[in-house]
């Protein structure tokens, strides 16, 4: 059984640590608005992309002058998956559903007979992939030091997967991130970018003259458009990373006051029980004279 004073340093350093769960608490609160409100900013922009390249792409059709980024290399034998995850911690499942949806991905294609490279962005997702698929990552994008994640972020790291794809490294990208949808709710998402692919929209679907033709502008917007997925995902991520802290720092609060009033009652009935052990053996001395 634990001594008074073990049992009131343990309610002391249970204090301690609700006063820094309840601080991440009330800073991931602060950080959520603003990395909330950049993530739906971004989404009608996202969106009007994605439909014009839809339109674009529906227009070109399987013309033999169509951009290699839409028309692919003809094959799917080597894919890559570009895993986006936070670079710390204490965020509840966060990190670990993104790994969780690129590790059954990547075991699907094997399985299949497929090649897979990993790259990862953020070290908590090569962390927890190392183990299993170290030898399949080809590269880490480290952002440690971004205390903002800009366009320019994004637009560097998919520079660098476009590299490889004209390289011939690959021929199908898909990324993994969380869709932040509220604080409690943030939704693995696998979403393909190269060869880019895009939703049918009634846009699609409208004819239009383009000067100049669709496979020009194609071959300059395409880029820019897996920029942008990429950049939405990193939004989105942040957002989403935002809310799991929040909610993981919250439980985490909680738990520790129901854990301190458990020790509170549990110290009181300890100190109760020496001090009528103390009055019995005064009684007893007492009595004996």
């Amino acid at each position: 059984m634990p001594s008074l004073k073990d049992l009131k340093n343990r309610i002391e350093s249970v204090k301690n640590t609700r006063k820094i769960t309840k601080a991440m608490q009330m800073v991931a609160a602060a950080k959520l608005r603003r990395a909330q409100e950049a993530a739906e900013a971004g989404r009608p922009y996202a969106e009007r992309m994605s439909a014009v390249l839809g339109g674009l792409a529906a227009a070109a059709g399987g013309s033999d002058s169509a951009p290699k980024l839409l028309s692919g290399t003809g094959s799917d034998q080597v894919h890559l998956l570009v895993v986006l995850t936070a670079e710390r911690g204490l965020c509840g499942g966060f990190n670990s559903s993104i790994a969780k949806l690129a590790r059954q991905h990547a075991e699907t294609l094997q399985a299949k007979g497929k090649t897979v490279k990993i790259l990862t962005v953020g070290k908590k997702g090569r962390d927890q992939l190392k183990r299993e698929f170290g030898d399949l990552m080809i590269d880490h994008v480290d952002l440690t030091e971004v205390k903002r994640v800009g366009y320019t972020n994004a637009a560097e790291i998919a520079g660098g997967i476009l590299k490889r794809f004209d390289g011939g490294e690959f021929d199908v990208a898909t990324i993994f991130y969380n869709r932040f949808e509220s604080v409690i709710s943030q939704v693995p998402t696998a979403q393909q970018i190269v060869p880019a692919s895009f939703e049918e929209t009634a846009e699609a679907s409208t004819l239009y003259d383009y000067e100049p033709s669709e496979e020009a502008i194609l071959a300059d917007l395409l880029p820019r458009g897996v920029a942008t997925q990429i950049f939405t995902a990193l939004l989105e991520n942040g957002a989403s990373e935002q809310g799991a802290r929040m909610s993981a720092m919250d439980n985490a609060t909680r738990n520790a006051g129901e854990m301190i009033d458990r020790l509170t009652i549990e110290y009181n009935r300890s100190r109760q029980a020496v001090i009528t052990s103390e009055l019995i053996e005064i009684i007893s001395g007492a009595e004996a004279l």
